[in-house]
């Protein structure tokens, strides 16, 4: 059974129908990139995969389960992870914060929760960092640290949203690299403009403008990819387009 499937889902805010008739089912290991228009649904996939929205018409079920009952197997990384900069607060806290109902924060965090989030820090490169302050680290290194907060709750699914929109480009290949890493062991989603990167790594591609595109990419279009070092987006969307008349 899918970890995560999706059946006959449409959605609309006051009215205006924002998702149309989507259908997908993502396997455990996949890494499956999303991309798409502004406005054209993407963000309001994930919220109703992460049980924020509630679902309107369709289905959606990860584990078997409604969403709500599994959110604990799902780590997420929303596209705006930017800091008050000036907050004294320091990498370790800020992973810390990735425990999921076990903090207290009267009494401080347990022995097990630090040694928890020095191990994903660890997993991303920057247990160096821990006691750095957050607003000190570049964009690319906050971006990991964001990350490293989502491994605390040892998610079986990663879900990130736009996570190299303010990252260079050394850093976005630095949180790739990450990224195809940590799949050996979980799912990844991510929602991406950075086509000619993400497909590099994902095996799977859906294109979503209100209606849903599937892709599997295969070895000669990743071969392709790899020797001109960038993937048209044109050329992308002809290849989603006539897989969906197929």
């Amino acid at each position: 059974m899918p970890i995560i499937q999706i059946k006959n889902l449409s959605f609309a805010y006051d009215k205006q129908k924002i998702l149309e008739d989507i259908n997908l089912d993502i396997e455990e290991n996949d890494f499956l990139a999303i991309i798409g228009p502004n406005g054209g649904g993407k963000s309001t996939l994930l919220k109703l995969i992460l049980g924020i929205n509630p679902v309107q018409q369709g289905s959606i079920k990860t584990f078997g389960e409604k969403p709500q009952k599994n959110l604990s197997k799902i780590g997420y990384v929303p596209q705006n992870t930017n800091v008050n900069t000036d907050f004294p607060i320091k990498v370790i806290e800020v992973v810390l914060m990735g425990h999921i109902g076990t903090k207290q924060p009267l009494f401080g965090y347990a022995k097990e929760e630090i040694l928890c989030a020095m191990g994903a820090l660890a997993q991303v490169g920057m247990e160096e960092f821990a006691q750095k302050k957050i607003g000190d680290l570049s964009g690319g290194q906050r971006q990991r640290v964001m990350i490293a907060r989502a491994l605390c709750a040892h998610p079986k699914i990663l879900i990130l949203d736009e996570p190299t929109s303010s990252v260079d480009i050394d850093g976005q290949k630095k949180i790739y690299k990450l990224l195809e890493l940590l799949n050996k062991t979980i799912t990844i989603i991510v929602v991406s403009h950075d086509i000619s990167v993400v497909l590099e790594y994902a095996n799977k591609i859906i294109h979503i403008n209100k209606q849903l595109i599937y892709h599997h990419l295969t070895d000669k279009e990743k071969s392709k990819l790899n020797d001109n070092g960038h993937f048209c987006e044109v050329e992308l969307f002809n290849i989603l387009k006539k897989e969906s008349l197929c």
